[in-house]
């Protein structure tokens, strides 16, 4: 059945930064009417949508409220920290939640995702165990062994994650993930180091009724747990793109609903491995906005909305790489804007954050050259031209 046989649809986007501001973006250029919802006013997708809420998503009443007033034809969920079995509630009422209210619920803890894929799946994962106090964390950390990866279980962008070399160094990975939880989460999980050759992200679009789709490889670079840059296409041969591919689509097919996936795969000289998985469109799929002929953001309302996607054609090597804050700042303006555009194929975008503070992503320059290598020079060069001043 397709969801949605007119347009405009009102659409709610609980979560309201940078990627939510691109599938504004998007949803408008079809007509869509978008209300924006975020926790502090002035978020980056709250600037281009129809109207604002500023609630706390963790409340349930503060939820209801703003869903009893705007009435959306469906909620689409851009954040981890969200009351996730009120949506289910709003689903029962007839409202469609993006992918479903019980996916979102799975999807937006990385210990209910990981037990369906490697428990009742039979996915192939990194060894991997909880804690949820810091003596937990040491026995299973010893259990493991070193070096192994910590987590919290909720969070976003690879915030709170460090990789832990020894054991004196796992007090220090227990409050950092803690610190970086979202949420009232106070759960970590801990991980095998795998030692892979590339790290990738495979954008995987769930329709309605139509079969699943899937873009080209995105390659990507972590530091903090966080991505610094990423490329499309990864240099990964058929065999891999194809077991990387039938893993996303058990995974999303058990989760079901419809939209983007971003699904993460670590990849060993004989191994995919599956990491994690988001609902929705991925920081490091911000490459396909100069790297596709549909963007990641067009290809989530398609699907959202039942809507066809005939052909996804990647543009050729290309790459992306963020534009991070260095200081606190409570104004933000930019400088070299300029001299980044002043190179072919390259192409800049700020957030419009209203603060900064170190390490906050503010903006990403993208770029397009004869080969990844030099695509991925390109956007970090156009990158290290922008200063963030106050």
């Amino acid at each position: 059945m397709i969801k949605a046989t007119k347009l405009p649809q009102k659409l709610m986007l609980l979560g309201s930064g940078e990627l939510g501001k691109e599938f504004v973006i998007a949803a408008q250029r079809l007509g869509n009417y978008v209300i924006a919802v975020d926790r502090y006013a002035n978020a980056p997708a709250m600037q281009v949508a129809d109207c604002c809420e500023v609630i706390s998503m963790l409340s349930a009443d503060d939820l209801e409220a703003v869903v009893t007033k705007h009435q959306p034809d469906f909620i689409i969920p851009e954040i981890e920290a969200i009351r996730t079995e009120k949506l289910q509630e709003f689903e029962a009422r007839g409202i469609t939640v993006i992918p479903t209210a019980v996916a979102t619920n799975y999807t937006m803890n990385r210990d209910r995702i990981r037990e369906l894929a490697h428990a009742e799946l039979g996915i192939r994962t990194a060894k991997y165990g909880y804690a949820v106090t810091l003596e937990e964390l040491i026995a299973v950390s010893d259990k493991i062994g070193f070096p192994n990866v910590v987590k919290p279980v909720m969070s976003s962008s690879g915030k709170g994650q460090s990789v832990v070399g020894t054991k004196e160094e796992v007090e220090k990975a227990w409050n950092y993930a803690i610190a970086n939880s979202r949420g009232d989460s106070q759960k970590v999980i801990v991980e095998e180091f795998i030692n892979f050759e590339i790290e990738i992200t495979l954008l995987t679009i769930k329709q309605w009724d139509s079969p699943t789709v899937f873009c080209s490889p995105i390659g990507h670079r972590q530091e903090r747990g966080d991505y610094q840059e990423s490329w499309q296409p990864a240099n990964l041969g058929e065999d891999k793109i194809l077991a990387a591919q039938e893993i996303a689509k058990k995974v999303t097919d058990a989760l079901g609903g419809a939209g983007i996936f971003g699904v993460e795969f670590f990849i060993t000289k004989d191994e995919v491995i599956f990491s994690e998985l988001s609902p929705r469109p991925h920081d490091t799929g911000m490459v396909t906005l100069i790297s596709q002929n549909l963007n990641e953001f067009e290809l989530h309302l398609r699907a959202i909305l039942g809507l066809p996607i005939p052909k996804i054609e990647q543009l050729g090597p290309s790459a992306s790489a963020v534009i991070l804050a260095s200081e606190k700042l409570d104004t933000v303006a930019f400088t070299g804007i300029a001299e980044a555009l002043a190179e072919p194929d390259v192409d800049i975008r700020l957030f419009g954050k209203p603060t900064a503070h170190p390490y906050r992503r503010m903006g990403v320059a993208l770029a397009k050259a004869e080969n990844v290598e030099a695509a991925r020079e390109k956007a970090t060069d156009a990158a290290s031209k922008i200063q963030i001043i106050g």
